[in-house]
């Protein structure tokens, strides 16, 4: 076990990222609304949605639509997936030069079926070579621009095709800023516990940082991850489900300052109105209500509120509809305290991850990957 000294920022290339806290992207969650809200809570990295680089490349309307940022983010980060190194390249210089992106990240770690099955995610990484390329693609297309770039990925595929080792060699060889450990395999989706010690033994093995990610529910817990892995920032994804006030808590423990308190339903009401208020601003009112009810849950999870009042925000379509099933709330209920520590959004079981055929055979591949195979729509 390692004991390490706790970071008070984050270093990725040229940038200082004032809290060593990175969102992860969510798809249908952390639009421009949720990381505004989140970075009100307090300092650190929110990156957006993940987008597929061949629809920044061809221009696809979904794809460039996600490329909106919230006026209080100080750092306009977007995470990239793709399967060919050219295609990547194209679209990092694009977001660049068009977009001012400030920092690409690229998802080697997401273990949806429609994106393992043509080689992307999760599953590319047991390519090394084609790895390496895509990386060094990248890296170089951000270089004139003065962009970091970072990578995120799993264990590996199972417990039998791990590769985080050698993508943390090839990250540090590639000149990428950063790289993002899962600490599951892609077969065990978000089901299990995380290997905190998979975390410690990459940051052992290289000498660019390592950030940490799986099972931070809590600021304690990210503190913790840090302390017994040595890893230089944390990225939080399922934790901040209906808390965006988890980044508050998060800031405040990394420059040891004293967390707040709980927020009682009151208060957690008032969130909930100013997450569906920001939708609304990019969307609409009608159709941001409608994208706000997916939070409901997780905002009042462990409340009392009763069950027609949960069944009627589930259809709410304006603001004065929210407003008066809000008022319902007993304001002064005090934050469910045994919800604290545990796991939140989705968990499920461990699944077979779905790989194009023979993909596990070998870690070469004959010819580069069909750059059509990958969808140029973004998004879930």
């Amino acid at each position: 076990m390692t004991t390490a000294v706790l970071p008070s920022t984050l270093r990725l290339g040229d940038l200082q990222i004032p809290s060593p806290v990175v969102l992860a992207p969510m798809a249908g969650v952390t639009n421009a609304a949720f990381r505004q809200l989140c970075a009100e809570q307090g300092g650190g990295l929110y990156v957006c949605e993940m987008i597929t680089s061949r629809g920044i490349v061809e221009g696809d309307k979904t794809s460039l639509s996600m490329l909106r940022f919230a006026p209080n983010e100080q750092f306009r980060s977007v995470q990239l997936y793709g399967i060919d190194p050219d295609t990547i390249g194209r679209a990092v210089e694009i977001l660049c030069a068009d977009h001012g992106v400030d920092h690409v990240d690229l998802n080697f770690g997401c273990p949806v079926p429609k994106v393992t099955r043509k080689g992307g995610g999760a599953a590319l990484p047991w390519k090394d070579v084609l790895l390496g390329q895509i990386l060094t693609k990248a890296v170089g297309a951000a270089a004139p621009y003065g962009v970091p770039v970072t990578m995120k990925t799993r264990k590996g595929i199972d417990d039998d095709h791990l590769t985080y080792l050698d993508a943390g060699r090839i990250a540090q060889d590639t000149g990428c800023a950063a790289i993002a450990l899962h600490g599951r395999t892609a077969v065990q989706h978000y089901s299990g516990r995380a290997d905190w010690a998979s975390i410690a033994e990459l940051k052992a093995s290289v000498d660019i940082p390592v950030l940490g990610n799986g099972d931070i529910w809590e600021a304690s817990h990210a503190l913790r991850m840090v302390e017994q892995t040595g890893c230089d920032g944390v990225v939080v994804g399922r934790g901040c489900l209906g808390r965006p006030w988890l980044f508050r808590d998060l800031a405040a423990a990394f420059a040891d300052e004293t967390v707040l308190g709980l927020p009682t339903l009151g208060e957690v009401a008032a969130v909930m109105r100013r997450h569906a208020e920001l939708l609304g601003g990019i969307m609409g009112e009608e159709r941001g209500c409608i994208e706000f009810r997916k939070h409901i849950a997780w905002y009042l999870k462990g409340f009392a509120a009763g069950k027609d009042v949960r069944s009627s925000l589930g259809m709410v379509s304006s603001y004065a509809q929210l407003d008066g099933l809000l008022g319902r709330l007993d304001p002064a209920e005090p934050y469910p305290v045994a919800e604290l520590g545990t796991p939140r959004g989705r968990q499920g079981t461990p699944k077979k991850v779905s790989v194009p055929d023979g993909w596990l055979d070998s870690r070469l591949i004959d010819a580069p990957l069909d750059p059509l195979a990958e969808d140029a729509t973004s998004g879930g």
